[in-house]
Formats: structure tokens, C-alpha cells, sequence
């Protein structure tokens, strides 16, 4: 089995104590490479770090939403300084959050546009976060189309219609844990009805812990979990779905 956990966060105090291991275990459960997401710009400049330091850990550098009020007159900048950096395969993670609202929302639109600019500008691929703001989100990415390079609506949470829209922009959809908890109707409906070639999978480790560890730290070994219950969901052996999505993720982050 082969897996790709297209979105973690492993380089905070979560793992200190045992990173190491966790990235054993990773391998050890057939996971190739892992796309380390940044939400600020020391976070950003962790995740370049951490990818330089694990051969399967590529890394993503953005301004999360919940840090868009933090972000300094030359953030723009800085993104592009270190998406220049050849273990840099995507910009991220941004986008909108009106559930805690830890940014204004005027503020956390313009640094998403800004970001989607950048991305476009640099032709990198996009990871977006959308919690509770699916409408406005939808506005902003029809307004800034996805140039060639695309993007990736991470831990997917939307509606089928919502779904269907991102894919005739082009985009991918990634599923997380949450995919795998028995009350989530409408989430398993999407996941078995997004066409193959644009599904991806994702722990966002060390949150959204699939069910059999709910509750506890994520890891990206878990990764399997999302990829057993996606694969129960389409009728699919998990090696088949798992090498599929590692496909998928391989092609949007342009990783031999």
C-alpha cells in the first residue's frame, strides 16, 4: 500500500517528544510523502524546515485565517521568498473561517485574494481552508479563477452542489477523519461521488483524528483509516483508492 497524507501540521510542540518515531510509523504504514501545511509565517518557515530534514516531508507556506489580522505589510513578500525553495510544492493554507472568527472577515477575504494572486503569480497550487463560509468562499474563487496549477479544498466539508462546483473550476477534494465518523452522512456522500482523479486524502494531523483514535493525537499514519472507509464507501480494495489518491496528490503538487 502506498499513501499520501496531502496536509499535516508536524512541526509544533504536538510531536517534540516523538517525531522521530511518528515519522517511522508513517513509513511504516506505506505513507511515500507528506505535504506539511504552514498557517503563519513562522509556521511557514517550520514546515521548509521540517521538509528539509524528512526526504518523504514536502512543505506548504501561507497565511491561515485565523493569523490573516497578524499578517505584516510585507507577508506577501516573505511566501514568495520561501516558495522559492525547491521542497515548496504548494501555497497555504488559506482561505476563510467564520466559525471562530479570529480574523474580520474584510481582513480574512483580502488575504486570501491576495494569496490566490500569489499563487497564480508563481504557479503553485493553492491549499484552502473553509469552515463555515462556504458562500463567500465560492464568490472570491469564482471572481479569481484557478490559473493552470490549481488547488485543493483541504479537509472537505461542503455540499455535493458546493462540490460540484469546485471541480468545474478544476479543483481537488480532500477528505479527513471526520469522513470516517458514523454520523457523517452528507461527508461520506461526497467523498463517494467525487470523480477519482480528484480526490485526495489527508489526516490534518495532530487534529480531526479518524475515528478509531477520536478524540486522541493524529499522525499521518492514520491516514489508511480515511483511505479503508473511502474505499468501503466506492466499493474499492483500500490499496486501489490509496494508490489512486497518491496519484492524484503526486500530479496537483508536482512530485515525481
Amino acid at each position: 500500500m502506498i499513501l499520501f497524507d496531502t496536509h499535516a501540521h508536524l512541526e509544533g510542540e504536538e510531536y517534540a517528544a516523538d517525531r522521530d518515531g511518528m515519522i517511522a510509523r508513517a513509513r511504516s504504514a506505506g505513507v511515500v510523502h507528506i505535504v506539511n501545511v504552514g498557517f503563519n509565517l513562522e509556521s511557514s518557515r517550520r514546515s521548509v524546515r521540517l521538509a528539509e530534514e524528512y526526504d518523504l516531508i514536502y512543505a506548504a507556506v501561507g497565511i491561515h485565517p485565523h493569523d490573516a489580522a497578524e499578517a505584516g505589510s510585507g507577508y506577501l513578500e516573505e511566501l514568495r521568498e520561501m516558495a522559492a525553495h525547491p521542497r515548496v510544492v504548494a501555497l497555504g493554507e488559506m482561505g476563510l473561517d467564520y466559525y471562530r472568527d479570529l480574523s474580520p472577515r474584510p481582513v480574512q477575504q483580502r488575504v486570501f485574494r491576495e494569496q490566490l494572486a500569489l499563487a497564480r503569480e508563481l504557479e503553485l497550487p493553492f491549499i484552502i481552508h473553509d469552515r463555515d463560509a462556504h458562500g463567500d468562499l465560492m464568490k472570491i474563487l469564482r471572481e479569481n479563477r484557478p490559473g493552470p496549477s490549481g488547488g485543493v479544498l483541504h479537509c472537505y466539508s461542503g455540499s455535493w452542489e458546493m462540490a460540484r462546483e469546485c471541480l468545474a473550476l478544476g479543483l481537488y477534494l480532500s477528505f479527513a477523519g471526520p469522513v470516517t465518523y458514523p454520523n457523517a452522512n452528507r461527508l461520506k456522500e461526497v467523498a463517494s461521488r467525487v470523480p477519482l482523479d480528484r480526490l485526495l486524502i489527508e489526516t490534518d494531523a495532530p487534529y480531526l483524528s479518524p475515528a478509531p483514535y477520536r478524540g486522541k493525537r493524529n499522525e499521518p499514519a492514520y491516514v489508511v483509516f480515511t483511505a479503508e472507509e473511502i474505499a468501503r464507501l466506492r466499493g474499492l480494495k483500500t490499496e486501489d483508492l490509496a494508490k489512486v489518491c497518491t496519484e492524484n496528490g503526486r500530479k496537483l503538487f508536482r512530485i515525481a
